[in-house]
């Protein structure tokens, strides 16, 4: 990698697009000769797709089409930080099969509080997994994805290795913390629409849960490095097939839980899924990844723990969605939040998760 920060695309020439093509041996002979921008913006970035040409003679990869993503990671009130770097250049790189798009240069200015990333641009064969309903197919693809990057850092010892221990009860109060603000505004708006005991299911939830939550790390088998945002706007799915998918966009904030129960990434990736589709695919979904955790080298944990972490962290989903209103309603995103509240609440019901606390 390269170690020139790109914050703005006005940066770019072919002879940087030249440098670190051939840094990361995807170019081995001649040189990038010109390239055209189409520009776009994220939640958080601009983001750059560049269309390349090469030079005659020309050897290697020789990507045709890359994906510039420019962050700002200092936001008003939050903040997050070389997450997204270390995701691509660090953490699963002795990991063939995980599920991340190529990344040919990435630098992170803790002073500047910006990184850029250079990827492969994939929208061409992929799209967002919400535009494709899901099947077991898919599913059990995603179990395999998350499988191979959780088990690479699976336990107390790896998590050690990497320096992302635990986290304390401190830090899970403030992640809760953060999102409880929203209980208040939400059942002030919204209740006629709920079921009639979800209010005080919530309210259980934020009085109770989070003590279950911190005994649960009292035991370190199932806890690893998570994405801990894998909703179907962050997973990639191809346009025609159901492989391979990619999981993109890891943007913790400094409250997200960065190691936590593996098996929260899948129920959050599940609680996109309309309510019927969930209830048919979770099953074979979560044995499937649990199968593959055990071929990964993973050891002493059961099913019966899987299964009751997947409960655990399916009760997290009602945090995630009322954290969109903790400062009022927000409208803008409601499409989003109010339906993920309902799948949440829907599934604890099924899955009797109030019983863990």
């Amino acid at each position: 990698m390269s170690t020139e920060l790109i914050t703005s695309i006005d940066q770019v020439t072919p002879a940087w697009l030249t440098r670190v093509l051939s840094n990361s041996n995807a170019l081995t002979q001649g040189s990038v000769a010109t390239f055209a921008v189409d520009t776009g913006r994220g939640n958080w970035s601009t983001n750059a797709v560049l269309n390349l040409q090469y030079t005659d003679g020309a050897q290697g990869e020789l990507p045709q089409r890359l994906f510039l993503k420019l962050v700002n990671t200092d936001l008003e009130d939050e903040f997050f930080g070389d997450s997204e770097v270390t995701y691509y250049t660090c953490d699963y790189i002795d990991v063939d099969d995980a599920p991340l798009v190529r990344c040919y240069d990435a630098v992170y200015s803790a002073e500047k509080r910006r990184y850029h990333l250079l990827l492969d641009d994939v929208s061409q064969s992929h799209f967002e997994a919400y535009e494709k309903p899901p099947t077991l197919a898919y599913g059990l693809a995603l179990a395999e994805g998350f499988a191979a990057m959780h088990a690479r850092w699976w336990g107390a010892e790896r998590l050690a290795e990497a320096r992302q221990p635990i986290h304390n009860p401190e830090r899970i109060r403030r992640f809760v913390s953060i999102a409880e603000p929203g209980l208040a505004h939400i059942l002030a708006h919204f209740t006629p629409e709920f079921e009639p005991h979800w209010p005080d299911l919530m309210h259980s939830l934020f009085a109770n849960h989070p003590q279950a939550m911190i005994a649960r790390g009292w035991e370190a088998n199932g806890f690893t490095l998570i994405h801990g945002d894998a909703g179907h706007y962050n997973i990639m799915v191809p346009r025609h097939d159901d492989r391979p998918i990619y999981i993109i966009d890891r943007q913790p904030f400094d409250w997200s839980l960065t190691t936590w129960l593996g098996v929260y990434d899948l129920s959050f990736a599940m609680l996109s899924w309309e309510i019927e589709t969930r209830r048919q695919l979770e099953m074979p979904v979560l044995e499937h990844y649990h199968a593959q955790l055990i071929e990964r080298g993973v050891r002493d944990y059961t099913w019966e723990r899987l299964f009751d972490d997947y409960r655990l962290c399916t009760a997290m989903g009602v945090y995630i969605a009322v954290e969109y209103c903790r400062g009022g309603i927000n409208e803008t995103a409601q499409f989003h939040w109010l339906p993920m509240l309902k799948r949440a609440l829907t599934a604890c019901d099924d899955l009797n998760c109030s019983q863990l606390w």
